[in-house]
């Protein structure tokens, strides 16, 4: 199983010599991330709830059936790939939306996280920093760690695996936020937070 390798904008912007806590693809593959069963499922719905635009990240909870928990969106604010500010921003997120599991000795519960951005699909510096977030809140928060998956204007791809997808993708996306009323999951208003709790 292969990564593709495409330049980050965060690799060629001011100060990106600094960026830190970054998974390599290699690192990501070994740390055994659990496959999704049926990602397109996991990708549609959480696209059809959140209707990401670029920049904006979604982190979901499921449970052993994969079925939605709790999800969050916000817009990606860190002009560096830094996977401690990321891992801050996830937790936060999480915290809102879902009580933590740290009490099990053994995670029941699964976070996984769409990241809609521009370029292409391919493992960058910045979706690697995203992975050490994910990758450490999860720990701090009580859960698995669970797929990376890009949406960008080619449609979807999970990191790490062999599944893609053509729609979603950050197109129709832009064109169904832009054209929903006020209000709705495309919206990002405030702090660009929406938690969308899913009861049960």
């Amino acid at each position: 199983m292969t990564f593709g390798f495409a330049p980050s904008r965060a690799a060629s912007s001011p100060g990106a010599g600094s960026a830190t806590r970054v998974l390599e693809p290699a690192e990501w593959t070994a740390a055994g991330i659990p496959l999704l069963r049926s990602p397109r499922d996991v990708v549609s719905g959480l696209y059809s709830r959140h209707l990401p635009r670029p920049a904006t990240v979604v982190v979901a909870v499921l449970d052993h059936e994969e079925r939605l928990r709790a999800s969050a969106s916000f817009r990606s604010r860190s002009p560096l790939a830094d996977g401690w500010m990321h891992r801050n921003a996830l937790l936060a997120q999480l915290r809102r939306v879902i009580p933590h599991d740290l009490r099990r000795r053994t995670p029941v519960r699964t976070a996984v996280l769409l990241h809609c951005r521009p370029g292409e699909p391919r493992w960058t510096v910045e979706d690697g920093a995203w992975m050490w977030g994910l990758r450490d809140a999860c720990t701090l928060h009580g859960l698995r760690c669970g797929a990376y998956i890009t949406l960008t204007d080619e449609g979807w791809r999970v990191l790490g695996e062999d599944r893609a997808g053509r729609r979603p993708h950050t197109a129709s996306a832009t064109t169904s936020a832009s054209s929903g009323p006020e209000g709705t999951p495309g919206d990002l208003a405030g702090e660009g937070v929406l938690p969308r709790a899913v009861a049960g």
